[in-house]
Order: structure tokens, then C-alpha cells, then sequence
């Protein structure tokens, strides 16, 4: 299994200003959705375990870095890595690019959460699983 998970978005003009160029919360709602397409190719799609299991990953913490532009019509490559797993919290990183320029990158905290007591809970223990074996150091991932 490749530690590196990677997914591709074209810009929508929706995405974008009067100008053309991607606007950051559009940024951020792209990025949630890899979020949501990493999980499900995990095995744990949203709409199930939100639904059927009543427990998310909200994002506790964001930081966002950005290098260069981009624009509308371009796609962005999205790479996404896992650097840490805890009791009930899981690092990702995120590199964005265009081509060979990277866009902005990303390192994120989400955790498991119940959504009826909204307190946070262990991971269950096949998405521990699932996580650990994307196990990698920001090194081995190059980002």
C-alpha cells in the first residue's frame, strides 16, 4: 500500500474571485472533500459512519501555508499523508500542486468524535488499523 494518497480537483470558476485566482475557504472546502475521499477509499466513508455509527472527524486544527497562486481551470494535485496517529486524534499533512509547482500545503489534526455527545472517543479499533498502516514520517513522505 503507498503511504501517499493522492487525488486530483480542477478549479471551478466557484472556486475562484472576479480575478480568477482560488479563493482560501474554497481552499479549504477542497480539501475537506479529499479529506472525505481518503476516508472512503479507507473503507470508512462519511455518510456511514456518520449515519450508521454516529462518529466524525472534525478538524481541530489547521494550519495552512500558501506559496503561489492558482487558478481557475487548473487541477491541483492533492497528496495527503499520515504522521501521527493518537488515541483519538490523526496529523495529516497535504501538498498541493500544479504540475511541478507546489500551490500551498497543509498539516491538519481531526478527531474521532461521537456526534450525539460531542466529546471525543478512541479511534475504533479498524480505523486505528487502517491509519497505522499509512504510518509515515514527514521524510519518508517528502512533504
Amino acid at each position: 500500500m503507498d503511504k501517499i494518497f493522492i487525488t486530483e480537483r480542477e478549479l471551478r470558476f466557484g472556486d475562484c474571485d472576479i480575478s480568477g485566482t482560488a479563493y482560501f475557504p474554497s481552499y479549504l472546502d477542497i480539501l475537506n472533500s479529499v479529506n472525505e475521499e481518503f476516508w472512503a477509499v479507507m473503507g470508512f466513508p462519511w455518510h456511514h459512519i456518520i449515519w450508521n455509527e454516529r462518529w466524525g472527524t472534525p478538524t481541530v486544527h489547521l494550519s495552512c501555508d500558501f506559496s503561489k497562486p492558482s487558478f481557475f481551470g487548473e487541477t491541483l494535485r492533492f497528496e495527503l499523508g499520515v504522521v501521527k496517529v493518537g488515541r483519538s486524534s490523526v496529523t495529516v499533512r497535504h501538498r498541493i500542486s500544479c504540475g511541478e509547482e507546489i500551490r500551498w500545503s497543509s498539516t491538519q489534526v481531526l478527531a474521532a468524535s461521537d456526534l450525539d455527545k460531542h466529546t471525543s472517543i478512541p479511534w475504533p479499533d479498524a480505523m486505528r488499523e487502517a491509519l497505522e498502516a499509512r504510518l509515515a514520517t514527514a521524510d519518508e513522505l517528502g512533504f
